[in-house]
Order: C-alpha cells, then sequence, then structure tokens
C-alpha cells in the first residue's frame, strides 16, 4: 500500500528544501461537505489528505457515533421527523438509539458559518461504516493509506450525561478500532486530559494527541497531563515560532487546528510545524502542499 507524500517548499536563502508535513481533513472536509459524514471523508481523500481528522459520541445502545456535537446541533440537523429543532439540549444522542439518529438529517441544511458546503441529505455515520468506506476507497481508488485522527468528545461535567465516563468511553472505541485498522494508523485526541492519561496507561501503543484552546504555558499544559504526548495540537493563534521549536525539541509534533486561512497556512509552515488541520484540504492543495507523488510507505 503506498501513502501520499505531502511536500512543503520553504525557501531558505537561495535553497528550496522540500518538507513533509500531515494535512489533515477537519471533520473530513467541513468547508467543502457536511461534517462528520463519509461523504466529507471520501472527498478529503480525494483532495490528498493524510489523515482523516473526526468526533465521536456514544448513543444510548452503545453505539460509536461519528459526530462533533453530543447533541443534534440545531444550526445543521433536522429531528427525526424531519423539523427544525429548537435547542441544542432538545435531542441528546446520548439518549437516542443509534436507529433514533439514523433518521436525523444533518446534511440538508448547509451550515452558514461555511458557504462553499455543498448540502445533501446525511445522516451521522457509525464510526465503524466510516472505517469500511475509507478504507474500501483507499484500496478502489486513492491507493494510499491514510492515519485516523480520532476525537473523543468528553468533559467531566457531561460524564453520564452526554457520554459515559472516560474508560468505558474509550474502551468502547479502542475495541472497535482494534477490530478493523492497525492501531499504528490511529490517533487519539481529545481536550479531557483524563482520556490521554486513561489511553497513555492502558494503551501505551497508540499515539496520543493534546488538544489545548486555553492561555496556560506549554510547560503548564504538559505538567497537567503528566507526561509527553505524540502531537501538542493546539488552537494556532497560541503558537509561535519560538513555541514549535521548543515542543518540537522536546519530542512532540505541532498541528495546529483550525487553519483555514492561506496567509496563516504559509506561516504556520515556514516555522516548521508538523501538520495541520484544516477544513479546507484544496486550499493547502492549491498551495502546493498536497501533492500527487506518492512514496512507498
Amino acid at each position: 500500500m503506498k501513502k501520499i507524500a505531502v511536500l512543503v517548499l520553504l525557501l531558505t536563502s537561495k535553497t528550496m528544501i522540500a518538507q513533509v508535513i500531515d494535512v489533515q481533513g477537519h471533520r473530513g472536509c467541513r468547508g467543502l461537505m457536511p461534517e462528520n459524514t463519509i461523504p466529507a471523508f471520501l472527498k478529503a481523500l480525494d483532495l490528498g489528505v493524510t489523515t482523516i481528522e473526526l468526533d465521536v459520541v456514544v448513543s444510548k445502545d452503545g453505539k460509536i457515533v461519528v459526530s462533533h456535537d453530543p447533541y443534534l446541533n440545531p444550526d445543521i440537523c433536522l429531528s427525526p421527523d424531519g423539523e427544525e429543532i429548537g435547542d441544542k439540549g432538545d435531542f441528546n444522542l446520548y439518549n437516542m438509539t443509534y436507529d433514533e439518529i439514523l433518521r436525523c438529517d444533518c446534511g440538508s441544511k448547509g451550515n452558514p458559518k461555511f458557504e462553499e458546503q455543498g448540502k445533501q441529505t446525511l445522516s451521522k455515520p457509525l464510526l465503524s461504516d466510516v472505517i469500511k468506506k475509507v478504507e474500501w476507497h483507499i484500496k478502489s481508488y486513492t491507493q494510499y493509506e491514510v492515519d485516523y485522527n480520532i476525537e473523543i468528545k468528553s468533559t467531566q461535567s457531561g460524564d453520564n450525561v452526554y457520554h459515559p465516563t472516560p474508560a468505558i468511553f474509550s474502551e468502547l472505541v479502542y475495541e472497535l478500532i482494534d477490530k478493523y485498522i492497525p492501531i499504528e494508523r490511529i490517533i487519539i485526541q481529545s481536550f479531557d486530559f483524563r482520556v490521554l492519561k486513561y489511553w497513555h496507561k492502558m494503551h501505551p501503543q497508540v499515539r496520543l494527541a493534546a488538544l489545548v484552546d486555553n492561555q496556560k504555558s506549554i510547560q503548564t499544559n504538559l505538567a497537567n497531563l503528566g507526561f509527553k504526548p505524540n502531537v501538542y495540537s493546539c488552537y494556532y493563534p497560541l503558537l509561535d515560532e519560538g513555541k514549535v521549536r521548543y515542543l518540537q525539541k522536546n519530542g512532540m509534533k505541532v498541528i495546529p487546528w483550525t487553519v483555514n486561512d492561506t496567509t496563516i497556512m504559509n506561516e504556520l509552515v515556514r516555522w516548521g510545524v508538523n501538520g495541520i488541520i484544516t477544513d479546507y484540504p484544496d486550499r493547502a492543495q492549491e498551495l502546493g502542499y498536497i501533492s500527487t507523488k506518492r512514496d512507498e510507505k
């Protein structure tokens, strides 16, 4: 199996240097297709992403569902009866069976924040179905393997309200992915450091990404986590060139989110980030950060 190379050309003095980075399609490619849907992931593959980025929640009947929110978001979803949703608290996915969730359209409304996003009648898929479709698409069309960056959507206040506790949630995810794809192609990410601590202890072979959106120092965040993750994945405005170098010097990759502006993409790449998470993989492609060259994995 082949893996695509993502090449970034950096000008240093008069020398052209090729650098490999990881372009991750955020929620598939949210800027172009309804988020966290199978068509979005397949579109991202066709654009050449090296990693599929997605979020997972848990249904009432214990199914792992691909969804950013643990409820039906009224901005992008309709109710099981096809009606508008009044409030985000009206449909808690943890209180709904997957059969009920499957009846909800989360694609035809589009997303008011993303004008380029195509509209389709689509439901929230199971993680198992996403993996099956992605792997089939790889074998049938794109012919290069990608990694899966899976965010476990968990908060302490949400325990047993919107999701199970970290240990139960994590084991549900681990048991599922272990059936379908090699662990070396998996990254688990979370803002909830309890989740990362659990995986670090119970499944140390799995790569972990610490999601960060706070103003605390890198040192404080790492002290709170208690170990160095494989990836430090923060909101891009929290970075500067010195922080990128510090993190990499200390053995971590730096993959900021969510980078949609091409000028900012260029600046981050100049700083030497290992990758970017973006709603618009096509913009990264247009900048030449995704190449058509394929190297042996």
